[in-house]
């Protein structure tokens, strides 16, 4: 951590624990609303009779916008106010939930998703920068940040069961319906449990720099999804290349500002810069690896959307239990230790995927899952908890945008480069066999991904289907023992680069540090 307990630390109070309770809702809304789409896919495809094009928005938009107003809505918190925009974005997100529930076309239902993302996006940064300010003592922020990041995982984790149950019973839009009572909720009782905090001192937002970090993070961002859905080619490259060129300019803009939007001078934290490139990278790791085994479970194993859902909660169950145990451990553990262990874990967990065979790998998905999982919400839970203490407190919500846009871009480009790379080994395997029978249609189909291939072996008849499917499954099997030992060396890497980082550092330099960049900013 950036600070040391000490005898005069104030500890929280009954509000502050019930604030956290509150705030904590809205975040597993934000996380639900990542995922619980995809179910209702086929319903709403079958009312509003969406182009190709247009579902593709409808799906993906939200989570743009999201990455791309984070920077902005933690600036903008740190100006008027984190709980007046925390309750200004409750209030956007509920009433555009009722317009996207209700949408009679789907150019409206895309207007709506992107509303729901904009104000998504106030709800991350203004949370837990409220959380660095309600709770003073380490050990305390530490177990918050935990119950924080666990709203997240647990959102994604029950996002796709709880829409299944919905859309047993009601039409796609009752999804974004459950939303609502908690953003009421939160109107409610959120003026009186949650207090308020800002930037005394806060200049103007400049107007340029948010213009430039919007467009950069949009153009990165497309570019990445674009290559993890089609491949590399010259479009999604040149995006990204151009988000690159404008980022650059934002950053350099940031050096000639009075009042910046980004203060680069915490990257002079060597506990700040482990943080979020630790963040990202294990991220980067994870979701690349759950894109493999999402395909695994239902294209190798044939299960169902909903049952290869709860094959998944063991790992929100590894999150569960890190977060509720991490603070325990960092009082007794350096937590450069338990930064290091996480990512431990995190490599024996891949590792067990390397396991995991064509025929039947449940309990190796199972055991890597659950070890993962905690690996990861260890390294996330105690980087986000440096990265939010080493900004000066009226800096928190700027700090806490940069912790989340870190994990947006880590989790794109662990989609799009893993994702990439699994799909290349996976076309260098099935090409090496022969597969006799197949037109010359069935045949390029076929070579793409896994997914279209099972799909040309519906087509086929015995044994030639058979045949399909087991070279299919074999070379997906193939490639996702690669990316798990790509990620194996990847988190190595990390812990060997995060112990060099910060094997000298100790806690009176770091808060030495903290408490200059905090008169600086002042």
């Amino acid at each position: 951590m950036s600070e040391t307990k000490t005898e005069n630390t104030p500890k929280a109070t009954k509000k502050e624990w019930i604030g956290l309770a509150v705030i904590a809702l809205p975040c597993l809304l934000y996380a639900m609303d990542l995922t619980v789409l995809y179910l209702a896919a086929p319903q709403l495809s079958a009312d509003l009779n969406p182009t190709p094009s247009q579902q593709l928005w409808i799906m993906d938009i939200y989570g743009f916008l999201v990455a791309g107003f984070l920077v902005i809505m933690g600036n903008l918190g740190d100006r008027i106010g984190r709980r007046k925009l925390l309750l200004y974005g409750a209030a956007a997100f509920g009433v555009a939930s009722v317009l996207a529930a209700f949408s009679p076309s789907s150019e409206i239902l895309i207007l709506t998703r992107a509303i729901l993302g904009i104000t998504a996006a106030t709800l991350a940064p203004s949370t837990l920068s409220l959380i660095r300010n309600m709770f003073l003592d380490p050990a305390e922020r530490t177990f918050a940040i935990g119950i924080w990041g666990m709203s997240f995982s647990l959102g994604g984790a029950i996002g796709p069961l709880a829409g299944g149950v919905l859309l047993e019973y009601f039409w796609w839009g009752s999804v974004f319906l459950m939303s609502v009572p908690v953003m009421i909720l939160l109107l409610i009782v959120g003026p009186k449990l949650l207090p308020e905090f800002k930037d005394p001192n806060a200049g103007k937002m400049d107007l340029p720099s948010a213009i430039l970090s919007l467009i950069s993070v949009l153009s990165i961002i497309y570019g990445l999804k674009q290559i993890a859905e089609n491949g590399w080619g010259v479009v999604p490259t040149l995006t990204i290349l151009a988000g690159l060129l404008i980022g650059t300019i934002f950053i350099k803009r940031q050096t000639t500002l009075a009042d910046p939007m980004i203060d680069l001078q915490l990257f002079k934290l060597p506990a700040f810069t482990a943080a979020v490139v630790g963040n990202t990278m294990t991220i980067f790791v994870g979701l690349g690896a759950f894109l493999f085994i999402s395909q695994y479970l239902q294209l190798v194993l044939g299960l169902s959307p909903l049952e290869a859902g709860l094959w998944t909660l063991p790992g929100a169950l590894g999150n569960i239990v890190g977060s509720l145990t991490i603070h325990m451990i960092v009082r007794i553990m350096r937590p450069l230790y338990v930064l290091l262990g996480g990512l431990v874990l995190l490599a024996i967990g891949m590792y067990l995927y390397t396991l995991i065979n064509a025929e039947n790998g449940i309990w190796m998905i199972i055991a890597g899952s659950l070890i993962m999982s905690f690996g990861i919400c260890t390294v996330v839970i105690l980087g986000t908890d440096i990265i939010v203490s080493s900004a000066p407190p009226e800096r928190a919500g700027a700090a806490a945008s940069i912790s989340e846009t870190a994990a947006e871009f880590g989790g794109v480009l662990g989609i799009a480069v893993l994702g990439s790379i699994g799909v290349a080994i996976f076309k260098s395997r099935i090409n090496s066999i022969e597969l006799p029978g197949l037109t010359p249609q069935q045949w390029e189909s076929s070579h793409n991904t896994l997914a279209s291939a099972v799909a040309v072996a519906k087509e086929l008849p015995e044994p030639s289907r058979q045949i399909l499917l087991s070279t299919a499954q074999g070379a997906f099997t193939d490639s996702l023992h690669f990316i798990s030992l790509l990620g194996v060396g990847i988190s190595i890497a990390l812990a060997f680069v995060i112990f060099f980082i910060l094997k000298d550092r100790k806690e009176p330099e770091a808060n030495a540090e903290t408490a200059e960049l905090e008169k600086a900013a002042r």
